[in-house]
């Protein structure tokens, strides 16, 4: 049977059935699964998220992130034109690419 299986059994509990006993560590009230949850996109990303109206003309695209479910910006890659870009969190070498590029960096809650 069981038996022994907190005593001379130990090693043969352990091995085949491990956690079979108990709990172990601390209690956390009220865990939260997700507190953090930030989507990002690099700057790389946002050419192709620019509207298909917007593409074509000549006037400065907006581009809100938060629409798109993402909330940080990130600064990977490069962008060739101006951008004005919505967004919760930006960081800030993708605020300097923005801002060289002639685009506007807007913080949204």
């Amino acid at each position: 049977g069981n038996a022994g299986g907190q005593h001379h059994h130990r090693i043969w509990f352990d091995k085949y059935h491990p956690g079979y006993f108990g709990k172990v560590g601390m209690r956390h009230f009220h865990f939260k699964r997700n507190p953090v949850h930030k989507p990002t996109c690099n700057v790389s990303q946002l050419t192709n998220m620019i509207p298909e109206a917007d593409a074509a003309s000549t006037k400065v695209p907006v581009v809100d992130l938060t629409n798109k479910g993402v909330f940080k910006l990130l600064g990977k890659g490069f962008v060739s034109r101006p951008i004005i870009v919505k967004a919760r969190f930006i960081s800030r070498i993708a605020e300097k690419k923005l801002k060289e590029a002639g685009g506007a960096c807007v913080v949204s809650a």
